[in-house]
């Protein structure tokens, strides 16, 4: 008899970037629902003691040519007005939840520090007021741009006792950034820093981006050094990927033959790996690394088994059996549109989802496989069957080929990416997509 192939094996054959699988299912298979689920109806089944809390602030200085995020860059004149109808998403939300634990909080864009000191003290206050969620108690992270990183909006988050600033550096070299479509100067850069330094949040998080144009392991390493001289709690290493819609979309095909382009970024990834490694940096997930231990606090959260409230236009939500959201747009045209659309909202709108996506056995089961395996500690078969009532291996057999193609190890019942099956994060996630979620997104349309 012939022996039966492996189906993993194609992922060490083929492309390592196929895509970011930081959600699951992912955004564009979401389509508007057949029939609008009032809230209270969504959440009646579902524990609300370790929420996630994320308000979504879709408003940025500038576009970035690698962006294909929901913000916009005209937010002059429409923050007040946003403002308002965050504040009644979160009233309607209160009402139809009841009684809620936020466990851990994140402001998220866009760029939140675009907003004003006021307006950044105002959201807050909001948050506390309407869904109990308070910084001094939930961890929570606040996302920023070098050019609205000052000390005036640091305060303001500090006093209400936020712990986490992740900055967007993507690059500390000016003509990377440039490739990148982020033209800054380093000067800029390295006065945001140290203003978050002198302001002293107990973690700071730093962004890179490596894959531009040009961009050689050496070069990049320019940039990882940069960072390591800040000795962040966290920094995250993200690959390039070229959308469409978005500015270096617009330019064309990526800048050398997809194949060389795949190959450069390994090898750029490997390099910063290995560097931050060497500077006692623990790898978390492809992308995570994180410098000692115990910065972090507050009640448990997983992911993969606690539900997430989404406040804002772009902002997503899950239950177990649901995730929702608004419409989702990376062209400003679109983007405007759904976000005017939310500002119009009136609580009864607010109090019900009409965009989403349903998740069927299959999905829970492989969303609950894709938030454990991704990240370096791994998947426990133990967890699994605890969770669905059967084996993970009978449920999903393709797995038992990880091993086989030294992409994962199979040790004391714990599923874990090896070095080569965590740098292949990219191509892993989506081979594990269900077909109808692969289909949705097959046929999308962006705009």
């Amino acid at each position: 008899m012939r022996p039966r192939p492996n189906p993993a094996a194609a992922l060490l054959a083929g492309p390592a970037y196929g895509g970011y699988q930081y959600a699951y299912p992912h955004k564009t298979a979401y389509r508007p629902l057949a029939r609008p689920v009032p809230l209270a109806e969504a959440w009646a089944e579902e524990p609300k003691d370790a929420l996630f809390l994320y308000a979504h602030v879709p408003f940025c200085a500038m576009r970035c040519g690698f962006c294909n995020l929901f913000t916009l860059t005209r937010g002059e004149g429409q923050v007040r007005p946003y403002l308002d109808a965050l504040r009644r998403q979160a009233e309607a939300v209160a009402a139809s939840l009841g009684p809620v634990r936020v466990a851990r909080m994140a402001l998220g864009g866009g760029t939140p520090t675009f907003l004003a000191p006021a307006e950044l003290d105002r959201l807050l206050r909001d948050l506390r007021d309407t869904l109990g969620a308070d910084p001094a108690r939930a961890p929570t992270s606040v996302e920023t741009a070098p050019g609205t990183t000052t000390p005036e909006r640091l305060a303001v988050l500090r006093a209400h006792g936020v712990e986490r600033i992740s900055i967007g550096v993507e690059s500390f070299r000016d003509d990377e950034a440039r490739a990148l479509g982020r033209p800054q100067a380093r000067d800029t850069v390295e006065a945001a820093l140290r203003a978050i330094r002198d302001a002293g949040f107990p973690v700071l998080n730093l962004d890179l981006i490596y894959g531009a144009a040009g961009q050689t392991p050496e070069s990049f390493s320019e940039s990882v050094a940069a960072a390591l001289a800040w000795a962040p709690e966290e920094i995250f290493l993200y690959p390039l990927y070229v959308r469409p819609l978005t500015g270096l979309g617009r330019r064309g095909a990526p800048p050398e033959d997809d194949r060389a382009w795949d190959a450069r970024r390994l090898a750029i990834y490997r390099a910063a790996r290995d560097r931050l490694r060497a500077a006692g940096y623990g790898q978390v997930s492809m992308r995570m690394f994180r410098r000692g231990a115990g910065h972090d606090r507050g009640p448990a959260y997983d992911c993969a088994r606690d539900g997430m409230v989404g406040l804002g236009a772009g902002a997503r939500s899950y239950t177990a059996g649901l995730h929702y959201s608004t419409a989702y747009a990376v062209g400003q045209p679109g983007v405007a549109a759904i976000v005017a659309d939310y500002v119009a909202r009136d609580a009864a709108r607010h109090g019900r989802a009409d965009y989403g996506a349903r998740l069927d056995d299959e999905d829970r089961r492989r969303r609950f496989v894709l938030m454990h395996l991704l990240q370096a500690a791994g998947l426990s078969l133990r967890a699994y069957a605890d969770a669905f009532g059967t084996p993970l291996l009978d449920d999903l057999p393709d797995l038992a080929g990880l091993p086989e193609a030294g992409l994962a190890t199979l040790e004391s019942g714990i599923l874990a990416l090896t070095e080569a099956g965590l740098e292949r994060s990219d191509a892993i996630g989506p081979w594990l997509q269900a077909a109808g979620v692969r289909e949705r997104m097959r046929a999308y349309a962006l705009r």
